[in-house]
């Protein structure tokens, strides 16, 4: 299997180039295009259970998409929902911590699953993340661009911004000690610590909510009134 990622960082599209019998794994409804030689499947990648799990604690998908090359060689294309950057991780320096809406594509031999992250998470991502184990390439993507962090002591990263980091690194919420953060308690830092690798996304999806806000339709109450 090769792979390039075009594109980056604004608008990343991964296309995946596959031999006869090669395949890789995607999350629902990444696919762009694929050449003919294709053959999609569809199916609960480690059964209903994980499957279920997966959907309902991990935000991904119940169901994922396989494709596989036939006859031929061939190639497939993914890109993620939203707009930002692809990172391409080898699996075989062990395993990696994303986000819920992370995870894009991997190798057959990569597993996805949820892990609980404690109570802290009611503060960050969720209780559940997602880890993604075993062996081969992994892609997950980020809003904007997304920068490697070799961490080795601590690391401070404003919440939301995180979207990857091996589980070598531990981290714990903390609050900012601006005079905003201490009225209106908006200000969530995830202080990170340990050895490890930590990605970072330039933009945070929570920012764009709230900037776009102001400028919602609301809908008039004399509207109905005729």
């Amino acid at each position: 299997m090769n792979y390039e990622i075009e594109s980056r960082p604004t608008y990343s599209v991964l296309e995946v180039g596959l031999d006869p019998n090669e395949s890789v794994v995607a999350e629902s409804g990444a696919m762009i295009w694929m050449s003919s030689s294709i053959q999609l499947n569809t199916s609960m990648r480690g059964g209903m259970f994980k499957s279920l799990r997966r959907s309902a604690l991990g935000g991904e998908s119940f169901f994922q998409n396989v494709f596989e090359a036939q006859d031929a060689p061939g190639v497939v294309a993914f890109s993620p929902g939203q707009p930002g950057d692809i990172v391409a991780i080898d699996l075989s320096r062990g395993d990696v911590l994303m986000e819920d809406s992370a995870y894009l594509a991997s190798q057959q031999d990569v597993t996805i699953d949820t892990t609980f992250q404690g109570f802290r998470g009611l503060f960050n991502e969720g209780l559940f993340i997602l880890r993604a184990t075993g062996s081969g390439l992994l892609f997950f993507s980020g809003y904007g661009d997304i920068e490697e962090i070799e961490v080795d002591g601590t690391y401070v990263v404003d919440n939301g911004h995180a979207v990857a980091w091996e589980p070598t690194l531990t981290y714990e919420i903390t609050r900012g000690r601006s005079i905003r953060s201490f009225l209106f308690s908006d200000q969530l830092l995830l202080r990170f610590g340990g050895r490890g690798r930590l990605w970072v996304q330039s933009r945070n999806p929570q920012a764009l909510a709230n900037w776009a806000h102001p400028f919602r339709a609301i809908e008039s109450k004399d509207s109905n009134d005729d």
